[in-house]
């Protein structure tokens, strides 16, 4: 009996021993399995490292490392939901896991869910005291969640790490001003300059008092910041505007100059402060100081010769100061510099259109297009077209939009412009079949409405025709003159000049006085209608306005017309 139990104990032993060994070589596997994962998710193959981590999972419920290893595959693989749900049952199976939950701060922080990013963080700083550097992901999640007494304590914490730095007195003082204690703010900064002097500090001093109006005090710490580094933009910026609102020119165009020549500041600021200083600054000023606002933008432009922005700054400079051509040899230097530039191309176009160069502007614009196929040079190719008088270019510029487009906005545009142009040929008939197939895309399309009725009356013919399509361009824009003068003059035409006066007069209210032959027009129907004095008075202005011979016939049948009436 007793050796029966014996043998029988002395297997259990056995039995256990051999599970052991099983659940140790299996723990064995599952880490050599963990590693192989881990090693794939290193080198990229987050998908194969997945499929290794959800069998070890299934297997290994209670394995945290597992959780943890296959949120961060998912991660990679851009499953955020379950990468959160994955790292989430990691840190629950090790709640003292420090790396856990740093993880899960991470993907909260990537999906923008702010507060459980703090919380995370805050309750790291709670379980794991000596992690102060969490502090440094808190400080800006404080400030931008208005936290501004959380956001000072994570500060001293970060200062506790590094010591006091000039990024962190600046942060404080930041926060100090959110908070609205200003005056500790600047109190802070000038304790910290006091230890530590910083061209920085300095400067965002300066540039408080400067705020207040207090330039002495001003000066006196951009002066301070630029004797610790002479080219420190900052300083000298706000330096040169304390002079310049004191009207201290010498002072401020040796500043201003200073940072012009220093090649280290930033291009564009130095163009943004240029177009300010001019915009800003009375002509007056300018034109007295003309040499000095040359050598600012002449400075730039030597220490920074190829810079575009600064070329197109120039070239805007010198165009507001009547010094066209000056201006011109900078737009077009800096298109002939940056070729792949549309918006430099189409600054030099507009500057050759402002100046009327409409051979050169046709030259620039169809070599842009040919380029770029960017159909906004199409178009001012077709203006600088329109001022040469080149009706056939107008054509083909339109008939390859016509081959070419699918836009029901850009094609009806084309047949109208081609339709105009048709008409300035002398070709009715073509010209009104581009205006139906216009309006075959768009039945309500004003302009197109309005020319096609405005060229039917000049005709004489199919004035009910002209009066309806000019009736749905009033309708659509009331205030506009040119389809107000359109549909009084087809009403005139018709012998309705009773109901033609309205709109004319209507007209005259909104930009109508500007034109002769909208005055001319009024005029016509007050005659018309028996009221002489005031459609004399409409004429002397038309005359006036007639200088270039838009009508030409206008004296001789003024001169008639007065005759006829005794005047």
């Amino acid at each position: 009996m007793y050796a029966l139990e014996k043998e029988m104990k002395i297997q259990r032993i056995l039995a256990f021993l051999a599970a052991l060994s099983l659940a140790i070589c299996a723990s064995a596997q599952n880490s050599e399995r963990i590693v192989d994962a881990v090693t794939l998710l290193q080198a990229g193959q987050a998908s194969k490292a997945a499929s290794i981590l959800e069998f070890l999972a299934a297997a290994n419920p209670a394995d945290d490392a597992v959780w943890f290893y296959l949120g961060r595959a998912e991660s990679a693989l851009g499953r955020t939901d379950d990468a959160v749900k994955h790292i989430t049952k990691a840190s629950e199976l090790d709640p003292k896991n420090y790396w856990y939950r740093s993880a899960l701060a991470a993907l909260y922080q990537r999906s923008g869910e702010t507060d459980m990013v703090i919380n995370l963080y805050e309750s790291i700083l709670r379980d794991f005291p000596d992690k102060t550097s969490v502090s440094y992901d808190l400080l800006p999640l404080y400030i931008k969640q208005n936290r501004f007494e959380d956001a000072l304590n994570a500060l001293k914490d970060v200062e506790s790490i590094v010591g006091p730095t000039e990024q962190l007195a600046l942060t404080r003082y930041e926060i100090l001003g959110q908070m609205g204690k200003t005056d500790e703010a600047v109190e802070s900064l000038r304790r910290f300059n006091e230890e530590y002097s910083s061209p920085a500090v300095l400067s965002t001093l300066g540039d408080y008092y400067s705020s207040e109006y207090e330039d002495s005090l001003s000066l006196k710490c951009y002066d301070e910041a630029l004797s610790l580094q002479g080219d420190y933009t900052p300083a000298l910026v706000g330096a040169s505007e304390i002079y310049f609102r004191k009207r201290a020119y010498p002072e401020f165009f040796s500043m201003a100059g200073r940072f012009m020549r220093d090649p280290a500041s930033p291009t564009r600021s130095k163009s943004l402060y240029l177009a300010n200083i001019v915009r800003r600054t009375d002509p007056k000023v300018i034109k007295r100081h003309q040499s000095e606002f040359d050598e600012l933008v002449e400075s730039a432009l030597q220490t920074h010769p190829s810079d575009s922005t600064l070329l197109s700054t120039a070239g805007t400079y010198y165009y507001s100061t009547s010094r066209e051509e000056r201006a011109g040899d900078y737009f077009s230097k800096a298109s002939e510099l940056y070729p792949e530039s549309l918006s430099l191309a189409s600054s030099y176009i507009q500057y050759l259109w402002a100046r009327g160069e409409w051979n050169k502007m046709k030259e620039v614009s169809k070599e842009v297009f040919n380029r770029s196929r960017e159909l906004a040079f199409l178009d001012y190719l077709t203006v600088a077209d329109y001022q040469l008088k080149d009706y056939d270019a107008i054509i083909g510029n339109n008939l390859w939009l016509t081959k070419n487009s699918t836009d029901p906005a850009v094609l009806k545009r084309a047949w109208s412009s081609m339709g105009d142009a048709y008409h300035e040929k002398g070709d009715e008939k073509e010209a009104f079949r581009a205006y139906d197939k216009a309006l075959k895309i768009d039945p309500q399309y004003a302009p197109v409405l309005n020319n096609y009725a405005y060229y039917l009356c000049l005709k004489g013919k199919k004035l009910k025709k002209a009066a309806s399509m000019s009736a749905l361009t009033v309708k659509a824009e009331s205030d506009n003159p040119t389809y107000l003068d359109t549909y009084a003059w087809i009403l005139h035409l018709q012998g309705k000049d009773s109901e033609a006066k309205p709109y004319l007069k209507h007209a005259m209210l909104h930009g109508g006085k500007e034109s002769v032959v909208l005055l001319d027009h009024y005029a016509e129907i007050l005659y018309a209608l028996g009221e002489y004095d005031l459609a004399v008075s409409y004429w002397m202005e038309a005359r006036a306005k007639n200088k270039d011979g838009e009508i030409p016939d206008l004296d001789e049948r003024v001169e008639k017309r007065k005759a006829a009436i005794g005047r």
